[in-house]
């Protein structure tokens, strides 16, 4: 069983148990998150897609850490000209293991 939920313009092919790393939000650890945002659901019975998202389905997580992405380096330089810059970036996302899909 999968369920296809879109989150911050992302989109995310999730199953139970499954640990997915979602845009930062300012939640403890151990809190639940609600996606309402079902796109569709794959189950025994089979496949059901919404327009554009499921009536009454939702996807429950529970929130197990806040990480940063690798680091990504941003060099600039302008040729002849003698300058450069380097500077990086980190992003922040919050960590969440799906617990179980409804729909």
């Amino acid at each position: 069983m999968y369920a296809i939920i879109a989150d911050s313009g992302k989109q995310f092919k999730v199953e139970e148990g499954q640990k997915v790393q979602v845009d930062y939000r300012e939640v403890k650890v151990g809190d639940a998150i609600t996606f309402d945002q079902v796109l569709a659901v794959r189950n025994e019975t089979g496949l059901k897609i919404g327009h554009p998202t499921l009536a009454g389905a939702s996807v429950t997580a529970e929130v197990v850490a806040v990480t940063q992405g690798p680091k990504l380096v941003i060099q600039r330089l302008r040729r002849r000209k003698n300058s450069r810059r380097k500077t990086g970036h980190r992003q922040i996302y919050t960590e969440v293991l799906i617990n179980s899909i409804v729909g």
